[in-house]
C-alpha cells in the first residue's frame, strides 16, 4: 500500500458572495481552470499523467452542474483520457475530496491525482438545489430539518456560551486573519485572478478591520427571525430539554458567504518522483462522522476527534487545527474541549473572517494547513469541516521533512 502526499496546493483568493464580489463575474468553471492552468505552470505537470480530478462541490445546478470537475479538464486542455468526479458532503465536500482522493491512492487505484473544491455563492445561492432536506415541507418535518444559523445558536444555549464570549471569538479571528494577511502568510499559495476592469484580485476581501467590542455588540442577532417563523418549534421538538433557544449569533460571529476554488495536487512519492517534485504533506488519515441532524455542527469536531484517535495520536500532538468556523459557539466548544488554544486552532484566522465557500472551504483548510506546518516546523496538522444534516469530515496530515 502507497502512501498519499500532497505535492502543491493552490486557491483563489475569496470573494465576496454577492454581485458585488470580485470573483461573482468568473463562472465557477473558470476558476477551477485558472487553477489548473496555474498548477500546470507551478509545477511544470503534465497533465496527462493525473488519473483523476475530484471536486467537492455543494449546489450542483446551472453554473455549477453537469459535473463541473470534468467539464474543467476538458476546458483546460488536460485531454480526453483524464476522468473527473463531483462529489458533494454539504461543506465537508471538499476536504471529502481531499479524503477520498488520498484513500485511492494509498489503495492503488490512483498515483496522481488532482482534489478540490469550488464554490460560486453568487452565482449559485445556498438551496439553489432545491433539494428535500430543506425544501420538501415533510421531509423538513421528519428530520427537522432547520437553519445553520439556528442549529449554532442552538448550540450555543447547550453549552452556555454567552453573546460576549461568541463577539470575542469574532474579534479574535477577524485579527488574526488580518495580521496573517498583512504578513504575507497567503500570498505563496493564492492565484490572482483578473477582474474585468484589467486590475488584480489577489487578496480575501471579507475580512473586517477595526472590529470592536463595541462594533460586535451592536450588531442584531442573525437567526432570531428565522427561529419565530418555525424553525425553533422544528429544534424544540427534537430537543425539548432545552426550554428556548437563545439567539446570540450575528454576523460577526457566522462564517461569511464567499466564492472561491481551490486544488491540491496528490499522488505517491514514485508519481512525485517521476515528476519532479518533492512531497510536502503525508495524507495519514480521514475520518467522516454524522451526528444528530438537528444539533448538526459538532460533526466536524466529532471527526477530529476520530481520526486523531486513529491515527494512534492525542490532541496534544497536533500542532495545527484548522476547523472550519461554522459559527463561534462551535469554536468555543472545540478549544475547550480539545484544549486547542489560539496559537494552534486556526492561527491566521478562519471563515468567519475570510469566507466560507461551501465546497471549495475544506480543500483551502488541508492547503492551508500545510503551509502553517512547514512555516512554524510543525508535524502534524488536522482540517476538518462540518456540513448540513450532521456530516463531519477531517483530514490528518503530516509534514514531510
Amino acid at each position: 500500500m502507497s502512501d498519499a502526499y500532497v505535492l502543491e496546493f493552490v486557491r483563489t483568493p475569496r470573494g465576496k458572495g454577492s454581485p458585488r464580489g470580485s470573483l461573482h463575474h468568473l463562472p465557477p468553471v473558470e476558476a477551477l481552470v485558472h487553477l489548473q492552468t496555474a498548477l500546470v505552470k507551478r509545477t511544470g505537470l503534465d497533465p496527462g499523467e493525473v488519473d483523476d480530478v475530484v471536486i467537492g462541490n455543494s449546489q450542483q445546478v446551472n453554473d455549477q452542474g453537469a459535473n463541473i470537475a470534468r467539464t474543467s479538464v476538458l476546458l483546460a486542455g488536460w485531454g480526453d483520457r483524464v476522468p473527473g468526479a463531483t462529489l458533494n458532503r454539504f461543506c465537508a465536500s471538499g476536504v471529502d475530496a481531499v479524503a477520498q482522493t488520498a484513500a485511492r491512492i494509498r489503495g492503488g487505484d490512483l498515483d496522481l491525482a488532482v482534489a478540490g473544491g469550488v464554490e460560486s455563492t453568487s452565482r449559485v445561492p445556498m438551496f439553489s438545489d432545491g433539494g428535500p432536506l430543506f425544501s420538501d415541507a415533510e421531509t423538513v418535518r421528519r428530520i427537522g430539518s432547520i437553519h445553520m444559523g439556528v442549529a449554532a445558536d442552538l448550540n450555543a444555549t447547550i453549552d452556555g456560551f454567552t453573546r460576549a464570549e461568541l463577539d470575542a471569538y469574532g474579534i479574535e479571528t477577524q485579527e488574526k486573519a488580518a495580521a496573517a494577511w498583512d504578513r504575507g502568510f497567503f500570498a505563496g499559495s493564492v492565484v490572482p485572478v483578473a477582474r474585468p476592469d484589467g486590475s488584480e484580485f489577489a487578496h480575501d476581501e471579507l475580512v473586517r478591520r477595526g472590529v470592536t467590542a463595541e462594533t460586535q455588540a451592536a450588531l442584531e442577532p442573525a437567526f432570531a427571525e428565522l427561529g419565530a417563523g418555525g424553525q425553533d418549534a422544528l429544534a424544540l421538538a427534537a430537543h425539548p430539554e432545552v426550554g428556548a433557544i437563545d439567539h446570540l449569533h450575528t454576523v460577526g460571529t457566522s462564517p461569511a458567504l464567499a466564492d472561491a476554488a481551490a486544488l491540491l495536487l496528490i499522488g505517491t512519492e514514485e508519481s512525485a518522483t517521476r515528476a519532479g517534485l518533492r512531497p510536502r504533506a503525508r495524507i495519514v488519515a480521514s475520518a467522516t462522522t454524522s451526528v444528530d441532524a438537528v444539533i448538526m455542527l459538532t460533526a466536524g469536531q466529532s471527526a477530529v476527534e476520530q481520526v486523531i484517535a486513529k491515527a494512534g495520536l492525542r490532541a496534544s500532538d497536533i500542532d495545527v487545527f484548522e476547523f472550519a468556523e461554522a459559527f463561534a459557539a462551535l469554536c468555543l466548544r472545540f478549544r475547550r474541549d480539545l484544549d486547542a488554544g489560539p496559537e494552534r486552532m486556526n492561527p491566521n484566522g478562519g471563515t468567519i473572517a475570510m469566507g466560507h465557500a461551501f465546497g471549495a472551504t475544506g480543500a483551502i483548510l488541508v492547503g492551508q494547513c500545510i503551509d502553517e506546518l512547514e512555516r512554524r516546523g510543525g508535524r502534524y496538522g488536522v482540517a476538518a469541516v462540518s456540513g448540513a444534516a450532521g456530516l463531519g469530515v477531517a483530514v490528518l496530515v503530516e509534514r514531510v521533512v
